[in-house]
């Protein structure tokens, strides 16, 4: 359950970033209140799985996902530049957050 609430976090992380472009400097209301929605769910969801989970591999699932997520979404829909290296790079951020969640340990 711990580990469910670090990927949703992560996953909300990307909101975050995402929204934060597009608040243009915070001043768009809509992305600046989704910017805060979003960052709020992603702190919360991951103090609450630091109650179960060693903070290092947990931190670095949730920085990975949240940076894998935004690098795609920023390719796919906000005209980011989609490269070999910048995909084969993202590929191995994901397979490091497999191996981190994998060694994480439960207390």
């Amino acid at each position: 359950m711990a580990w469910l609430l670090v990927i949703v976090a992560g996953i909300l992380e990307t909101g975050f970033a995402v929204c934060l472009k597009l608040s243009h400097g915070f001043t768009r209301l809509w992305p600046t209140i989704a910017f805060a929605a979003f960052a709020l769910g992603s702190f919360g969801l991951l103090t609450l799985s630091l109650r179960k989970l060693d903070v290092g591999p947990a931190y670095a699932v949730w920085t990975g996902i949240g940076a894998t997520g935004t690098a795609i979404y920023g390719m796919i829909f906000l005209g980011d530049v989609a490269s070999t290296l910048k995909i084969v790079s993202i590929g191995f951020v994901i397979v490091g957050i497999i191996g981190l969640q994998l060694s994480g340990s439960a207390r």
